[in-house]
């Protein structure tokens, strides 16, 4: 019989050599005459580890990792195929692993553990749980569900779910829509691309069980043009969900229809603000709208549209099967559920890791991040994308929750903490936020667009030595009105890094550019 052996399909996995692996794995076992069945699965989110083989043995899956084509034939040779432990980069049992025991993986449950396009798969592993409960339940209810479990968006100001789908159930139109955001572009993310590549079915049933809720029957996943593998993924998972009538006509015997469809994203920063997104499904220009009206009330078409990002829809499947109390259970405060937090940067451990609200920045950074990989101090954290703040070590206590973060002024975004060591800029990343801001700028706002270019020209001033007093006061004059004068978050929101950098780091900004690198 077939040894069945999982290697992801995950783009991290395969910029690591996932395909490589694979294929020197065929051409041994093939030498060695020995039947292997091959299925690629997402990633556990250990990113370290991979590529991260798993091989399915009567005690479980065994893990083996990172490996390298090299070494393949050293793991046939210690016998990896029965779960052999005596190879150097045996892993053991995943889910012994500290780094995913120690984690609530409610979102991410089957991530790395199923065929990610084969929804029996999904199904025989708790998929469309809820889905089917939400067949036999009115709007309203559903409705109810979700805002009682304390869901909110998981993209930006944490604005609570529910209160969004009561609005869009209470309209009447013709025409209602669902739309996913699943234009993931913040510096550090990746649970979005994750979850479409590893387990696409749980966005669809999201999505379809948000449709039920509010009586749209039309849903469009706005995906970034840099994510190939995820618009692939979902596209067959679609294809899929339609054959076994969890998409189509009558949605799960609920006798109401819905259909979703994918687009792809021109490469546009600002489409990730949910007007400019609207916009280019529109197939206009990516610009930002002016509100009200709120996209809830006129949408997409100019209907009533129900718009969240991929971590929002995602969580709903298990607020419909587990029930709204038990998913409000995890977390602290108004910030409820568990939020899959991305740890990238200067870190030994970067990856996934999904816990409940409460968790503070520190024991994400060292508890799972294992600390820096240079091995020198922490100076800086960026948490919430490039908009987000910089946070300094004495702020590394810090519980990761809505309120708490806002009161240290920063945010907590899309969960993307970035880490920096003692050899980092703060001048220079705040330089790269206003230039980040000017480069993607929708143009709309002078704030905005003009600002940042300005806020460029006072930032290299100030790093060159030129009238830094002045240049210092007008750096803060021109933070103060991007934020009260810009339409969207993209030019409210930069001034965060600048501000935070300016806080915190004032002795970067007390010295000449290049100052730094020449005493180091």
């Amino acid at each position: 019989m077939a040894t069945t052996i999982y290697i992801p399909c995950d783009s991290a996995a395969v910029a690591c050599g996932a395909d490589e692996v694979l294929r020197a794995i065929e051409v041994e076992a093939l030498v060695r005459k020995i039947e292997i069945k091959f299925i690629r699965n997402g990633s556990r989110g250990m990113l370290w580890l991979e590529p991260m083989i798993e091989v399915v043995t009567p005690e479980g899956r065994i893990a083996y990792g990172p490996v390298a084509p090299e070494d393949v034939a050293s793991l046939f040779e210690a016998d990896f195929l029965n779960g052999g432990r005596t190879h150097k980069l045996c892993i053991g049992r995943p889910e012994e692993v500290p780094y995913l025991k120690h984690q609530e993986r409610l979102t991410f449950a089957r991530c790395g553990i199923t065929d990610p396009t084969d929804i029996e798969d999904y199904i025989a592993h708790d998929g469309y749980r809820g889905l089917k409960a939400a067949a036999h339940m009115s709007g309203e209810a559903i409705v109810t569900a979700v805002t009682e479990s304390g869901l909110r968006g998981r993209g930006g100001a944490g604005f609570p779910t529910g209160i969004k789908w009561k609005t869009v159930l209470g309209l009447e139109a013709q025409q209602k829509y669902i739309v996913c955001n699943a234009d993931e572009g913040d510096s550090g993310t990746f649970a979005d691309r994750m979850i479409m590549e590893g387990d696409p079915f749980l966005l669809i049933e999201g999505m379809t069980i948000a449709g039920l809720a509010v009586g749209a029957t039309k849903g469009f996943v706005y995906i970034r043009s840099e994510y190939p593998v995820a618009y692939a993924q979902m596209e067959k998972a679609i294809v899929a969900a339609n054959r076994k009538g969890y998409l189509g006509p009558d949605v799960a015997g609920s006798g109401k229809a819905f259909d979703l469809e994918l687009r792809l994203g021109a490469g546009a920063y600002i489409c990730g603000e949910e007007t400019s997104l609207l916009e280019s499904l529109e197939g206009k220009r990516g610009m930002v709208r002016a509100k009200p009206p709120l996209p809830a009330i006129k949408g997409l078409f100019g209907q009533p549209t129900v718009i969240n990002n991929v971590l929002s829809f995602v969580a709903v499947p298990t607020i419909l099967d587990k029930g709204p109390a038990f998913y409000k259970d995890f977390g602290m405060g108004r910030s409820r559920g568990t939020m899959p937090l991305q740890l990238a940067g200067n870190v030994k451990h970067g990856g996934l890791i999904e816990k409940a609200f409460g968790i503070t920045l520190r024991q994400v950074i060292e508890d799972f991040g294992g600390g820096t990989a240079s091995g020198k101090p922490i100076r800086a954290v960026q948490v919430g994308g490039p908009l987000g703040a910089y946070f300094p070590t004495s702020l590394l206590d810090t519980p990761l929750d809505y309120e708490a973060m806002a009161a240290a002024k920063g945010m907590l975004g899309h969960g993307g903490i970035v880490v920096f060591d003692d050899s980092v800029d703060m001048a220079l990343q705040a330089r790269f936020a206003m230039e980040f801001c000017a480069i993607e700028s929708c143009g709309k706002c002078t704030p905005c667009r003009i600002g940042s270019t300005r806020g460029v020209e006072v930032i290299d001033r100030i790093r060159n030595d030129e009238n830094r007093q002045k240049n210092m006061e007008l750096l803060a004059d021109l933070c103060d009105t991007m934020l009260d004068g810009s339409l969207c978050a993209l030019g409210g929101l930069t001034p965060f890094p600048v501000q935070s950098a300016v806080r915190h780091f004032p002795e970067d900004f007390n010295r000449p550019a290049g100052h730094r690198a020449a005493a180091e």
